[in-house]
């Protein structure tokens, strides 16, 4: 088999991104490229995680009370040895951690990062594909003058709507890794090839099909949705569209945005400590709403507000989530209500 010649590497494109604005100084550009080598070294880890001793439970358990991974565990931590002395955040949330994540003296930058290290990671001991999401807006609560980035950044700097985020994305961990994210131009995706550790443009410009092909839900909760949800979803079922659900977010929303499809996760009356929703806003359901808008899809609650819409009060606030497909979402919503 030939193989195909090799093209655009993911560090060539954020540099390209970077021309396109003359005042630009590369504080965003090293930031990505600091998330891409934090992905390289996650997915060494995660392809060797059946010949290591780092799968089961790490016997902790995170502040949304799940129990902890140890792939979880080592997952995050990469991500915030990478970032705390990189220069361009101020400030990381994890949904591993109870309180906002400090960077080190004196290297406090323009940015704030909000990331899930593991997304589906209840998964990691079946071999099923995991994901890393990731949310960067901008810190709000400095002037732009260099040396006011010492400050540390603080809670408000993370409660901001998701329009303001200035990137967000994906690293998928599957049958191949692939960098999927966006800066507001456009939603683009990259494949690693391991024989040279190189991400390389393969899905470009990708935009959800306007055929909606698949239903990702968790059948599961049927006796806990509301009547309206039962009844939405017995009549979607009656169409030509095929039930699939993974149980890792990432891999449900990477397929959907692909193929075409529907995700939905609404509120349940399953865990009344979870009445708001089960999904994270900060980082899980904006920066995939970030990225569906972009590629002409669309995000919403259950009661149809605009995902990117909601100012977060808190920075593991729950929410529901209906993403994918344009016109099925709105049909959803209309149904709903």
């Amino acid at each position: 088999m030939v193989k195909k010649s090799l093209g655009i590497t993911v560090s060539r494109y954020i540099m390209d991104l970077q021309h396109m604005f003359p005042e630009a100084k590369g504080d965003l550009t090293g930031l990505l490229n600091e998330l891409i080598v934090a992905a390289k070294t996650i997915n060494a880890e995660v392809n060797k995680a059946g010949l290591a001793d780092i799968l089961g439970q790490s016997g902790k358990k995170n502040v949304q009370g799940e129990e902890v991974q140890n792939l979880d565990e080592l997952t995050n931590n990469t991500i915030k040895k990478r970032m705390e002395s990189c220069g361009y955040v101020c400030a990381m949330v994890s949904e591993e951690e109870d309180n906002i994540i400090p960077v080190r003296k004196g290297y406090s930058g323009k940015y704030t990062l909000a990331f899930d290290p593991l997304d589906g990671s209840s998964n990691i001991d079946v071999n099923v594909s995991i994901g890393t999401i990731f949310s960067i807006p901008r810190r709000i609560t400095s002037s732009s003058e260099v040396s006011s980035y010492d400050i540390p950044g603080t809670a408000e700097d993370f409660l901001q709507k998701g329009s303001e985020q200035v990137a967000a994305g994906y690293i998928l961990y599957g049958s191949s890794t692939m960098m999927v994210f966006s800066t507001g131009h456009g939603v683009n995706g990259f494949t690693l090839d391991p024989s040279v550790g190189e991400f390389y443009l393969s899905h470009k410009n990708i935009k959800i099909p306007k055929t909606c092909k698949y239903l990702s839900i968790n059948e599961g909760n049927h006796k806990y949705w509301n009547e309206n949800m039962k009844n939405y979803i017995d009549h979607i079922k009656d169409r030509e569209i095929s039930s699939r659900y993974i149980g890792s977010l990432v891999a449900d929303f990477h397929r959907n945005l692909i193929s075409g499809g529907i995700f939905l996760y609404p509120k349940d009356k399953k865990d009344p400590s979870k009445k708001q929703g089960k999904l994270r806003l900060l980082y899980e359901a904006a920066p995939l709403a970030f990225l569906i808008q972009q590629a002409g899809g669309k995000a919403v609650t259950d009661e149809g507000e605009d995902i990117l819409e909601i100012k977060p009060t808190s920075i593991h606030q729950r929410t529901p989530l209906i993403i994918g497909n344009k016109d099925a979402v709105s049909e959803a919503i209309e149904f709903l209500n």
